[in-house]
């Protein structure tokens, strides 16, 4: 089971000011562009298997987090800077690396975890694999669109050379068809726009917090939390796939809904299903025109009933089924098996983590409180969600001495 300690180390993207040398119009995050990043990856990467190429979605996930990881640690290392160490003194690069390592050794108690990790870092990459050109690509694309909200409030004179070199670096890979049409501005830019007003978003929006979350941020988080309970469960490679997209786009619907908050969500009976219903309306009207075919059905199948245990039966139909009938009857891909219970844990984990690091940091109020509690009350330890105690992931939070939060 993965720590408090490793849980709280991921949550530090959400204090990494990126661009911090610039006028920002908004906060710049680092685990949002993370959170865009791998939203990219996926498009871009379904482009590419649309003109029947072979991507590697377990390295393009692995990847996302692993870059998030890395850049935590450094982050007061600006990439130009990292590729000058890199090219003109490899020796102290690599050492730089196994220092990053060094830093979550303690702290990633499952060791095939590190020992992937430490690959990954280590490593070199080929650089005409198209699932790393996939990934790159994402990369830049969305440094690109974080440059592009900079030029509003800042001077050209700031940016001429910052996006000389990110011209320079896209280039080589406009071979893409994904990119292509966000370069240019088609379809699927529409669609990231949309996706975009996640970042712009505030979560718990009727309290004060440190740090603050975007719903964008939050998604991301939750998806690498779902990406370590899903190892737990020994998710195969396509359940896993599912998992992650599943938390990654869970709250895709409020790119055009808003966040609504669960207190007015549950301010009467009915409420919830109303909004629900409203919901659906909205995304079928304004999101689904904007996805590609060779995404829609998938995205709208992780978006829907995102909480619930289910699978695809032989017509097409979603079925809700138990964990057991995951692992058993239903484990094969063609099934789109999805841990949806073990989403919601990551969720709830998630929203436990983003109220409790604020109070601990001295910033509370009696919605933060509540919703800790709440959380609290129903993962008691002993509490199995698909075969994992969650329960004892959030006792190691009870212990009001354990101030150490990064």
């Amino acid at each position: 089971m993965f720590n408090r300690s490793f849980v709280l180390k991921i949550f530090e993207g959400f204090s990494l000011e990126r661009w911090n040398d610039l006028v920002r119009p908004f906060p710049l995050i680092e685990i949002d562009k993370s959170a865009e990043k791998a939203v990219l990856a996926y498009i871009i990467g379904k482009f590419e298997e649309k003109n029947g190429t072979h991507i590697d979605w377990s390295r393009i996930i692995y990847g996302s987090f692993f870059d998030l990881l890395r850049k935590i640690v450094l982050s007061d290392i600006k990439a130009p800077v990292q590729r000058m160490i890199r090219n003109e003194y490899p020796d102290e690069y690599k050492k730089l690396n196994e220092w990053v390592l060094d830093q979550y050794i303690h702290i990633i108690s499952d060791k095939k975890l590190f020992q992937e990790f430490s690959d990954y870092v280590l490593g070199e990459p080929d650089t005409n694999d198209i699932t790393w050109r996939v990934l790159r690509a994402a990369h830049k694309y969305s440094t690109m669109r974080e440059v592009e909200l900079l030029t509003i409030v800042n001077e050209p004179f700031r940016l001429i050379e910052v996006t000389k070199n990110l011209n320079r670096d896209i280039e080589e890979f406009l071979d893409l068809r994904g990119l292509q049409l966000l370069i240019t501005k088609q379809t699927p830019y529409d669609f990231l726009m949309e996706i975009e007003r996640l970042r712009f978003q505030t979560r718990w929006n009727q309290t004060p917090r440190i740090p603050a979350t975007s719903v964008l941020g939050h998604s991301y988080f939750v998806a690498a939390l779902t990406l370590l309970l899903s190892r737990e469960i020994g998710a195969p490679a396509g359940r896993f796939y599912n998992n992650f997209f599943s938390a990654l786009f869970h709250d895709l619907p409020e790119a055009v809904t808003r966040d609504i908050i669960s207190p007015v969500k549950q301010a009467t009976d009915h409420l919830p299903a109303i909004v629900k219903e409203i919901e659906d309306k909205i995304v079928e009207k304004e999101l689904v025109p904007l996805m590609d075919e060779s995404f829609r059905s998938e995205l709208m199948y992780f978006t829907s009933n995102e909480f619930c245990n289910r699978i695809l039966n032989s017509e097409g139909q979603v079925e809700f089924v138990d964990f057991q009938d995951l692992q058993t009857t239903y484990s094969n891909d063609a099934c789109k098996p999805v841990d949806g219970k073990l989403v919601r844990a990551a969720d709830q984990i998630a929203a436990f983590v983003e109220a409790d690091s604020s109070i601990r940091y001295g910033i509370s109020s009696s919605h933060l409180e509540m919703g800790r509690k709440n959380i609290f009350s129903q993962y008691s330890e002993g509490t199995l969600i698909n075969g994992i105690d969650i329960g004892a992931l959030l006792a190691e939070f009870r212990n009001p001495n354990q101030l150490d939060l990064f």
